[in-house]
């Protein structure tokens, strides 16, 4: 028997089973050849990827892996991509979709002005290019960009600019004095021209401080000016302003007073102005100019306090020493050991510090004329004087009773008993004087700690 047929039959089916999962197959691309030698059987042409593989599935796991129904996923080399991701062989003889791997390419650059680039493989996947500027301009962005798998390069095309910047020179200000009263000086310069080292065109000069001809207050400013030109390139140049202001040395209000200044209280051409508070006295100048040679005008200003005399005739002679200066808080009692005295003073003398704070005299009316007994401190009124100011004021002799008078000799409140400080303090600070006084002695820092 001749056995050449069954070999080259053996030989067939060996090149006809291709290696199964795969993907690749013995018999190429030859379609024709499938269609003559499984007449009338709904197969497709078999899955060659060129840069990729395949892997198939068949319906019922037959032998051959192009049979209707096969479902085949396409896998590619790295830098190429499928047209689709997975294709079935359908009753038509063709697969559902095209199948071939095609190279990943990216959009193609644009071209910088004023410059260039270079790329490795054009513009397909990991290509990478690298940009350059003509000469005289400098590369402002990434110098190099890579197409990558997603189709988009790793950077923007840069841009090429002018890379020379302007020179501008600045004026040179001398310092300047403030006028009298003043605490600014009014300075000019005139404005500076940039100069471009590359095309000569210049788009803007821009100052940064205040212009010329303004008025500067006293300090160190700091300016500068900054040119552009028409590549987008600055020069700056940088210059001070220096402002000064002639000063004397500080004055301070006196003990018991009060100082106002005008301007800014120790400049050249400005002027303080003392007060003394309620029972006190002026002593020196009433106001003081701080003059060119940097010194005061006039003499040293003190307060002192007023000179009470016990010896007038009158009680209304007494009592207008007090006029517009000073409170008066009158303590009448009959007797010395009377209860209601001895703990009204001692309840004020706790509180001396507020007294003085609000401008308050005592005047104590101790005991029954004849033999009654006046005294302001350690100032002793004679008895005439110190019944006339019972009889004025219409205070019994024979019963405590305290009577509170202002500046302006009114008498405001008494009182048939004994109250405490914060009671009698409370009152006087509801005064209209009284308030515009504890504004001036807070400016002043003036206050009780207790």
């Amino acid at each position: 028997m001749d056995m050449w047929p069954l070999v080259l039959l053996f030989v067939q089916l060996c090149f006809c089973s291709g290696y199964e999962g795969s993907g690749q197959y013995a018999y190429g691309d030859d379609e024709d050849w499938y269609s003559r030698r499984y007449k009338g059987t709904p197969w497709c042409a078999p899955i060659k990827v060129k840069h990729g593989d395949v892997s198939c599935r068949t319906p019922r796991g037959e032998h051959y892996r192009n049979v209707m129904g096969t479902r085949c996923k396409i896998r590619c080399k790295q830098g190429y991509e499928a047209q689709s991701s997975e294709v079935v062989c359908m009753a038509s003889k063709h697969w559902s979709s095209n199948y071939a791997c095609r190279e990943i390419r990216c959009p193609k650059l644009n071209m910088p002005a004023n410059g260039g680039y270079k790329c490795s493989d054009g513009s397909y996947f990991n290509s990478r290019c690298e940009f350059f500027c003509s000469p005289g301009f400098s590369l402002k962005g990434q110098k190099t960009a890579t197409c990558q798998y997603s189709k988009v390069w790793s950077a923007g095309v840069p841009t090429c600019v002018d890379m020379d910047s302007p020179k501008i020179k600045c004026p040179n200000v001398k310092d300047k004095w403030a006028e009298p009263g003043k605490l600014t000086a009014r300075v000019t310069w005139d404005t500076p021209e940039g100069v471009d080292t590359a095309d000569g065109i210049l788009t803007d000069v821009i100052l940064k401080g205040k212009p010329s001809k303004s008025d500067f207050p006293e300090g160190l400013h700091k300016m500068s000016y900054t040119v552009f030109d028409r590549a987008g390139n600055k020069g700056s140049c940088r210059f001070t302003v220096r402002v000064r202001v002639r000063r004397c040395s500080p004055l301070f209000p006196p003990d018991n007073g009060y100082m106002k200044c005008d301007s800014d209280g120790d400049n050249y051409g400005a002027t303080c102005e003392f007060t003394c508070t309620g029972g006190y006295e002026l002593q020196g100048s009433a106001a003081r100019v701080c003059q060119y040679g940097l010194t005061w005008s006039g003499t040293d200003t003190n307060c002192a306090p007023m000179n009470i005399n016990v010896g007038v005739r009158s009680a209304a002679a007494l009592l207008d020493q007090f006029y517009e200066k000073r409170r008066l808080l009158i303590i009448s009692a009959p007797t010395a050991a009377n209860h209601n005295y001895r703990f009204q003073m001692t309840n004020l003398q706790h509180a001396q510090c507020g007294l003085d704070l609000r401008h308050v005299t005592v005047i104590e009316l101790v005991g029954t004329y004849p033999a009654q007994i006046g005294r302001i401190r350690h100032m002793l009124l004679p008895p005439g004087l110190a019944l006339q100011l019972r009889l004025q004021l219409q205070i019994p002799q024979r019963s405590f009773q305290m009577v509170l008078v202002d500046k302006q000799g009114m008498d405001k409140q008494r009182y048939p008993f004994p109250i405490t400080a914060a009671e009698l303090f409370t009152t006087i600070d509801t005064f209209p004087l009284r308030k515009d006084e504890m504004v001036l002695q807070q400016e002043a820092g003036q206050t009780c700690q207790s």
